[in-house]
C-alpha cells in the first residue's frame, strides 16, 4: 500500500519542477494535499508569480473534495457551471475547476492531490502527471 509523506510529496514536486524545466514551461508552483485537504508540501520556482498558492491549492483541493481531478472539474462546470458555483460557494471559493488538480491514489483509493499552475492548464497537467509518475506515486488528471 503507497503512503503519501512529506518525502513523497517533495520529491513528487521536485519531478513536476524537473519535466517542467525539460519541457520549457514557464515557472511552476506546486503543491500536494492530504486526502483531507491539509497541504503536506508547496513550492514555487524562481520567477513564478507570488499568488499561484492559491491556484495551485484551489487544483488539488477542488481534486480531492470532489473526487475528480481538474479536467473532469473543468468539464463539470462547462456542462454545469451552477453546480460548480454552488460547489465553490460551499468551499468558499477554493476550488479552481481546471486541468492540473491531479489525484493521487493507490488504485481505488484517494491519497491527496497534486496542484500545479505556471503554464498552460494542460502543460501543468502533464508535467504533474510526470512528476508523480517519476516519484512512483500513481495519479489520475
Amino acid at each position: 500500500m503507497t503512503e503519501l509523506t512529506l518525502e513523497t510529496a517533495r520529491r513528487a514536486i521536485a519531478a513536476t519542477f524537473d519535466e517542467g524545466r525539460a519541457q520549457g514551461l514557464r515557472p511552476l508552483s506546486a503543491i500536494v494535499i492530504d486526502a483531507g485537504g491539509h497541504p503536506l508540501a508547496f513550492e514555487r520556482q524562481d520567477g513564478a508569480s507570488p499568488g499561484r498558492f492559491v491556484i495551485a491549492h484551489g487544483k488539488a483541493y477542488g481534486a480531492v473534495m470532489l473526487g475528480m481531478p481538474g479536467g473532469a472539474m473543468m468539464a463539470r462546470a462547462e456542462d454545469q457551471p451552477y453546480f460548480m458555483a454552488a460547489i465553490n460557494g460551499a468551499f468558499g471559493g477554493a476550488v479552481v475547476p481546471v486541468p492540473g488538480g491531479i489525484l493521487i491514489v493507490d488504485g481505488d483509493r484517494v491519497l491527496g492531490a497534486l496542484g500545479v499552475t505556471g503554464d498552460t492548464s494542460d502543460n501543468d497537467a502533464a508535467a504533474g502527471m510526470a512528476g508523480l509518475k517519476a516519484a512512483g506515486l500513481e495519479g489520475k488528471a
